[in-house]
């Protein structure tokens, strides 16, 4: 019999709706892999009492786009019916009165939520996740949507919803080998979720291909394109390719010699400054949004927030203006670099390698700059190194959401994984 937690989110769903197995079939399946695996992995902070009932009561001939589809939200998002504790001490047992906006617009679309997964404390700094990476416990997953990624990798949700404020959709997913889709700023509401810096924070999420990552994208009503023909690719290795690993380095000149038709597209001396900007703009803006939590629980509060909250100056605050400004030029600059050597995407590093030993989030440096300038990145699988997988991502203009899931799904098959080894690097 087909292993239920091996389907991709829309070969499961075509099974439902066919008969083939029920939606409560699907969510036992899920919650059989997570009593076995979690106690290792430790994905999930809680989990749903009411997801079988709830699974009982979806038929296979609803019409909603993911009726009876199991998945795991970051513990970021407020849910109505379980804790939402940002993996902080503060909010221990803490129970929000409804869905957050884009908890609601999943369940609205027939989802099954399982449960709660772990991240980094408020999605920001402090706390790490316990979660390890499925490929090597002993390595991180990523964070700050660490259970997201290592569930969704360790089959048991299809789909899992995460956050991006500097790299904790992609990065996660490069490090545990799976799809994941961060769209372009403010497309997705991020009212009821824990807010970091609000010039940044994106609602993203994980899947097993991009056929899936489509799926989700047009429950949040993200932005079509038509059928594209010919695209031209740009292979991107960003200003800081000096930070790049040997796999990494390997990996990136394979695509150049594998696919003499794309492109090298060199980014400006000037977008060597974005990494600084973006975190001037973050760090003044988080430590506007932690100073509420200082004052009301003082030494409870993480010192990494305390810290931050002590470095807010006149200073700093005004830097981040500054800082906001020269971002949306950098945006703009970028669009007219691309089309002007007609490039309809990018496919860049999606982290500097494969994922470290023990549980730090990783370096986000390949993935806040595009987060900076607020543009769509889609995570894609890309090879393996000592057992690990390393991935790349594909980014588009703002707003070309659905043209970028066009084209990743073209490369998506260029990067067979076995093909891709890179284990005599």
């Amino acid at each position: 019999m087909t292993d239920l937690t091996r389907l991709t989110a829309v070969d499961a769903l075509a099974g439902m709706r066919r008969g083939a197995f029920s939606a409560l079939d699907l969510t036992r399946a899920c919650l059989a892999r997570i009593a076995a695996r979690d106690g290792e992995l430790q994905a999930w902070l809680c989990l749903n009492p009411q997801a079988e009932a709830q699974a009982a009561t979806i038929r296979a001939d609803d019409p909603r786009p993911l009726a009876g589809l199991p998945v795991g939200i970051k513990d970021v998002f407020d849910t109505a019916g379980m804790p939402t504790t940002y993996n902080s001490p503060l909010f221990d047992g803490y129970q929000p009165a409804r869905d957050a906006a884009a908890v609601a617009l999943l369940r609205a679309a027939g989802a099954i939520v399982i449960g709660k997964t772990d991240t980094t404390e408020f999605a920001a700094a402090g706390r790490n996740a316990a979660t390890g990476n499925p490929a090597n416990l002993r390595h991180t997953p990523g964070g700050s949507s660490a259970g997201s990624a290592a569930a969704v990798a360790d089959f048991h949700v299809p789909l899992a919803l995460s956050t991006q404020t500097g790299g904790s959709t992609i990065r996660p997913a490069s490090y545990c080998g799976v799809t994941a889709m961060k769209p372009s700023f403010g497309l997705i509401s991020t009212e009821g979720m824990k807010r970091y810096a609000p010039s940044f924070d994106t609602v993203g999420f994980h899947a097993r291909d991009v056929d899936d990552l489509a799926l989700v994208s047009r429950v949040f009503d993200l932005p079509t394109a038509p059928a594209s023909g010919h695209v031209r690719i740009g292979i991107c290795r960003t200003p800081y390719a000096d930070q790049l690993t040997t796999p990494m380095i390997a990996l990136m000149d394979a695509l150049s010699d594998r696919h003499p038709d794309w492109i090298v597209f060199d980014l400006p001396p000037a977008f060597q400054e974005i990494d600084d900007l973006h975190r001037a703009v973050m760090f003044a803006e988080g430590a506007a949004a932690f100073l509420p939590l200082l004052r009301t629980n003082g030494d409870d509060l993480h010192t990494d927030f305390q810290a931050r909250i002590a470095s807010r100056t006149p200073a700093t605050m005004r830097d981040a203006f500054t800082a906001r400004d020269r971002l949306a030029r950098l945006a703009g600059e970028l669009e007219n670099l691309m089309k002007s050597a007609g490039i309809d995407a990018l496919i860049a590093p999606a982290a500097p390698g494969t994922a470290p030993l023990g549980r730090t989030p990783g370096d986000p440096v390949f993935n806040s700059l595009w987060t900076a300038l607020q543009v769509p990145c889609i995570a894609l699988p890309a090879g393996h190194h000592d057992g690990l997988p390393i991935g790349l991502q594909v980014v588009g203009p703002r707003a070309s959401d659905g043209l970028l899931l066009q084209v990743a799904g073209k490369i998506a098959p260029l990067l067979a994984l076995k093909e891709m080894s890179l284990d005599t690097v």
